[in-house]
């Protein structure tokens, strides 16, 4: 039993001391704003399929289902507040957690698992190179503005499409959808949903790099970091949802 719970503990341990040794290096110059822009462009890249292939399915699934809810109490020009409320609210940062976490994270995690398992960690110690400073931090970043960004794109993909698809298919007054944009959404739930992204970009970066660092042995160990970092990203991310919209609604309910 013993056994059991020092593994578990030992790594969660081992997160949040790299939790802070992100901290510390964040703030160390200089910043590794090449690799950030690299990783960047890495993560966002392997990313930005599957958030358009989700996105719009869920999408349509989100508002063909209120539009038809609204439409059973005579509130069918209200489909505008509804899209928006749950594109902004929910549908981004969901879908924000299945990307980052199934697709951004994972690349974070078999990049680093590889560089671990060729021993180039262990080099760059050797030569006084501070692996968390030159691949950790901007990897983290990385992710979390790459979150930031895929939350945007989901919000504007979810209005657009809710629009298209409830003004051409479903015959709800166009005027009156725009109208109702703003009846439940505006700039304080916006926000919080950024915040919602920026968590879970920065959460699931944690994780890939920590997995990554730890991997032992040879390629086998890196497939099952990956398959690890989705499990607990997806894990952490839910909480970290749950958490945020219950504090968000206690400051945004009017």
């Amino acid at each position: 039993m013993n056994n059991l719970l020092v593994v578990p503990l030992r790594a969660v341990g081992g997160f949040f001391e790299l939790g802070a040794e992100v901290a510390r290096a964040t703030v160390r110059k200089p910043f590794q704003w090449r690799e950030f822009v690299d990783q960047a462009w890495f993560v966002a890249r392997v990313s930005i399929v599957p958030t358009l292939l989700v996105a719009i399915p869920f999408t349509v699934l989100v508002v063909f289902t209120l539009n038809i809810l609204l439409r059973e109490i005579g509130a069918a020009d209200l489909s505008g507040a509804a899209a928006a409320f749950g594109a902004v609210t929910q549908v981004g940062p969901i879908v924000t957690v299945l990307i980052v976490a199934g697709a951004g994270a994972t690349a974070i995690c078999a990049d680093l698992g590889a560089r671990t398992i060729r021993e180039e960690i262990d080099a760059m110690k050797v030569l006084g190179i501070d692996p968390v400073s030159r691949l950790v931090v901007p990897r983290v970043f990385a992710s979390m503005f790459v979150a930031l960004m895929l939350n945007s794109l989901v919000c504007t993909i979810g209005i657009a499409g809710g629009f298209v698809f409830s003004v051409f298919l479903q015959g709800v007054n166009p005027g009156a959808f725009v109208n109702g944009i703003p009846l439940l959404t505006n700039l304080s739930e916006l926000i919080i949903s950024e915040i919602k992204a920026g968590l879970f970009g920065l959460i699931a970066g944690m994780v890939a790099c920590y997995l990554g660092l730890q991997v032992k042995g040879g390629p086998k160990s890196v497939g099952d970091a990956v398959n690890q970092t989705v499990v607990f990203a997806f894990m952490a991310l839910f909480v970290v949802n749950v958490v945020v919209t219950a504090i968000g609604l206690k400051f945004t309910v009017r």
